[in-house]
């Protein structure tokens, strides 16, 4: 009888269970670990400058750094392209490159469409963004933002 009632307990629970999905959280020190790993190879390599930023998976703020030298819309810009990543789960150099090729509405959406901004995966799941501005090219931003998503945790 305990197993006829727990079978249709579980029965029971398994249409409940569609309704929720499981989902990680970028954490403070998840964002400092990233950081650390851009602003060292933006030092590496001679980056003239260059503002961090790192937003959590719905485009929100955690953590933006300006390296001495960098000029200060950068920040902004930054900001923008990490937002990007986040929301559209994607590289904000793949709408820049939509737009160049006609699909000029897109700059009504208001986000920032330009090289520089990824989305954070962790198992597959999106958790964040990461958008780096004021380097010395578009490429050089990318490229300090690709190395802030070799983070340790991030590539296990």
């Amino acid at each position: 009888m305990k197993t006829l009632f727990f079978l249709f307990g579980l029965a029971l629970s398994l249409p409940l269970a569609a309704q929720v999905a499981a989902t990680y959280e970028l954490t403070l020190e998840g964002a400092h670990e990233i950081m650390a790993k851009a602003q060292a190879y933006a030092m590496a390599h001679n980056a003239p400058g260059a503002a961090i930023a790192i937003v959590d998976a719905g485009g929100s703020l955690i953590l933006m750094e300006r390296l001495n030298g960098t000029f200060p819309v950068a920040a902004e810009v930054s900001c923008g392209k990490a937002r990007t990543g986040a929301i559209f789960r994607m590289p904000s150099e793949n709408l820049e490159e939509a737009i160049n090729s006609g699909r000029g509405a897109l700059v009504t959406v208001g986000e920032n469409m330009l090289r520089g901004g990824f989305p954070i995966l962790y198992n597959g799941k999106v958790i964040g963004g990461i958008g780096v501005s004021g380097a010395a090219s578009a490429g050089q931003d990318v490229e300090i933002a690709r190395a802030g998503l070799s983070a340790d945790f991030l590539t296990q």
